[in-house]
């Protein structure tokens, strides 16, 4: 005996079509990996591009040194945000970038920064950093390879205050680590950027660096080479939106594209 087929449902259909819709869906997906320090500001990014352009963002928020390693090692990213021009050289020179998709997207600043309210200092070679001190320790990114660790330890050296306080150094995977070895009060002071310092509350900005007394904080961002899709771009044009420089000057970065 013959049975009669069942009828095609319409949740059949859609079953079948599931993985189709699923790579269509993925296609609308831009992935972006940002250094620690854009957290703040790329939630609010996010919003913002999603429901201008239909978009989705997805953000993947570490030190800079980590997601270069990462995007060397293959992982899925569209688009690097770096706190460092160094890494994203590095990143070039490996042709993981496309051809002139990369452009200098924000600056930033190094400030000194306490666990609650603290007298403001001149960051100067004049500074008793080991006396402020005391038996505490003071919170800065890896000083080796994170982006925030690097710019200060250089500025550091570059007063003369690195030699009399490096033994009490605590030393985090990012900046915002750093930021909440201050901000819990398990570190008396951190090295951070002003743009983490305003981020959070439980801190007080001492002071800032000089900006001559380490390398300027540059912002890079480059679309990778592993596709080429209307989403992506979109994301980079958000970034250099009147949108998007509202959101960047708020948290107190410098916007340099244009």
């Amino acid at each position: 005996m013959i049975r009669p087929k069942p009828p095609i449902t319409l949740a059949a259909c859609l079953l079948a079509l599931a993985p189709i819709l699923a790579t269509t869906a993925r296609a609308d997906t831009v992935t972006v990996f940002a250094a620690a320090s854009l957290t703040t500001a790329l939630a609010e990014i996010e919003a913002g591009f999603e429901a201008a352009s239909g978009h989705d963002l997805v953000t993947a928020l570490a030190g800079s040194s980590s997601l270069a390693r990462q995007i060397q090692q293959g992982a899925p990213a569209d688009i690097f945000i770096s706190a460092s021009a160094d890494w994203m050289d590095q990143i070039e020179a490996d042709g993981l970038i496309e051809p002139g998709a990369r452009f200098d997207l924000l600056g930033n600043r190094l400030v000194l920064v306490s666990h609650g309210d603290a007298a403001p200092r001149n960051i100067g070679p004049d500074l008793d950093l080991a006396a402020l001190l005391g038996e505490g320790r003071l919170a800065m990114a890896l000083v080796d390879s994170v982006p925030a660790g690097i710019y200060g330890k250089a500025a550091l050296q570059n007063l003369g205050l690195w030699q009399s306080i490096a033994p009490q150094v605590a030393q985090a995977d990012n900046v915002r680590a750093a930021l909440a070895f201050v901000a819990t009060g398990e570190a008396p002071y951190g090295i951070v950027y002003a743009t983490d310092a305003t981020a959070e509350e439980r801190v007080t900005i001492v002071g800032t660096f000089p900006e001559d007394s380490h390398p300027p904080i540059v912002y890079p961002v480059a679309d990778l080479a592993n596709r080429d899709t209307p989403a992506e771009n979109a994301f980079l044009a958000y970034l250099r939106s009147p949108e998007a420089r509202a959101v960047f000057e708020r948290q107190g970065f410098t916007v340099l594209a244009r």
